[in-house]
């Protein structure tokens, strides 16, 4: 009788770790995509959102020499800013002729100069592609106009606007699918740690008829729901490494983890949540079957 206990018992403990695994493995798939979609928005942000520098041609009192001299302080300017992931001078020539490829039209029959002038293509970081920090920018920029170096600056604000917008929606999105979900894996594993803790109801009521104490007939179960916990959420961050390696593998452009601290943050949380929602759903379902009554406890 003994034996058939104990196999049930470890039948039921693995069971329940690994329905925790499970959930718990879903949960962190979940903050991970959270992370990745911030990462891939500011991604996106730092390569389509272009900030140009309009610069001045040479006059009759600039000589070249001159304002390739204010250019090179310029650029020593701009590189020594935290604004900027990097800058490319545009000659204007290139320009262009690039704007003639791109429009299909000839312009040297109507203009007889080239009205492009020279500029510079920044990208800049995502944490400063918001209104506040694009005025930093502006700000920056234009202490430089009374050197005659910049005549002015461009980006596509509506384009700033839109995709910080769409970028909000989309992770208050997941953020509210992720806390939904957080709550369903609440019940499912207090649900399945209610199940295992009643096919032992019988050996718990056992205990307390021949006078053993509450205290004593929880304190094996707690401690094993703390193991059960520690397992589960070690095998879900095993899980979570492999799927996110193979991922890699298959779509190494889109699966970003360069936030190591975030991602062992996530990891962290899975392991203290496994153990902790184990062992309250643990507490609580043995205490239900302590009170239970004669009667009550087949039903």
């Amino acid at each position: 009788m003994k034996n058939i206990f104990n196999k049930r018992g470890n039948l039921s403990s693995i069971s329940t770790i690994i329905s925790l695994s499970l959930v718990l493995f879903v949960v962190g798939i979940l903050a991970l995509v959270l992370i990745n979609a911030k990462q891939i928005s500011n991604q996106i942000k730092e390569e389509g959102i272009l900030f140009t520098i309009m610069l001045n041609d040479s006059t009759d009192n600039t000589s070249e020499e001159m304002l390739s001299n204010q250019r090179a302080e310029f650029e020593n300017y701009l590189d020594g800013s935290d604004y900027f992931l990097d800058f490319k001078l545009i000659d204007k020539e290139i320009a262009y002729k690039e704007l003639q490829e791109d429009m299909g039209e000839d312009f040297s029959s109507v203009l007889d100069i080239n009205p492009l002038p020279d500029s510079y293509d920044a990208h800049v970081k995502a944490e400063f592609l918001d209104t506040s920090g694009l005025k930093k920018i502006e700000d920056f920029i234009e202490n430089y106009k009374g050197a005659d170096v910049v005549q002015s600056v461009f980006y596509q604000r509506n384009m700033v606007k839109k995709i910080n917008s769409n970028a909000k929606k989309i992770s208050l999105f997941l953020l509210a699918f992720c806390v939904v979900f957080f709550l369903i894996s609440f019940a499912l594993i207090n649900n399945t740690i209610r199940l295992s803790i009643y096919s032992k109801r019988l050996l718990i009521r056992t205990m307390r008829l021949v006078g053993a104490t509450n205290m004593f007939i929880q304190k094996p179960y707690l401690i094993s729901s703390v193991y059960q916990g520690f397992f589960s959420s070690v095998i879900a961050i095993f899980m979570l490494i492999g799927s996110v390696e193979m991922l890699k593998e298959i779509f190494p452009e889109h699966i970003q983890t360069n936030d190591f601290l975030e991602i062992a943050v996530i990891f962290g949380l899975i392991l203290i949540f496994g153990i902790i929602i184990s062992w309250i759903s643990t507490f609580f379902a043995v205490r239900r079957y302590l009170n239970l009554n004669e009667n009550e406890l087949f039903n």
